[in-house]
């Protein structure tokens, strides 16, 4: 994702923080913005990563990307992990809200473990849909191990 200390980042599914925390280790000036719809998820991102928090460089939040209204006006990178919101159905209110979020030149990357490769292409075909529908062009990645796919879209 290349993150540079100035980004303005957005995390989909913060989970137990470890994204959190190679991120903001990366971050000066700029900020993450983690979000989670579980509580635990929430909690256990604001533990791991309490030193950013306090240093104002991680927001963590509990909520749904449908919902969220980003406090940051411009995005530079978006990632998710296993987020499933992508490629389960269609999802084009949080696509659109990315794609107004994002500034030109920025992406938007979901990864996924490939630990069941059954289901990667379907993964990769309707990810990849719902970004082109809302205006991302869109590249796969690959890497075998440890196995996971990579949708980059780009605005």
């Amino acid at each position: 994702m290349d993150v540079q200390p100035a980004d303005q980042v957005l995390e989909i599914g913060c989970g137990p923080g470890a994204g959190a925390e190679a991120i903001c280790a990366k971050l000066e000036t700029g900020k993450l913005f983690a979000i989670d719809r579980s509580e635990s998820g929430v909690d256990r991102t604001k533990r791991r990563n309490q030193k950013y928090v306090d240093a104002g460089r991680l927001v963590v939040r509990q909520i749904d990307l449908a919902t969220l209204r980003v406090p940051v006006k411009r995005l530079n990178k978006v990632f998710a992990f296993n987020v499933n919101l992508f490629w389960v159905r269609a999802c084009d209110d949080e696509v659109a809200l990315l794609h107004e979020r994002v500034v030109p030149g920025g992406a938007v990357y979901l990864f996924y473990e490939a630990a069941r490769p059954e289901l990667v292409p379907n993964i990769v075909k309707k990810a990849s849909e719902n970004l082109l529908r809302g205006g991302f062009r869109v590249s796969v990645v690959e890497q075998k191990a440890p196995p996971v796919i990579g949708i980059i879209a780009r605005r």
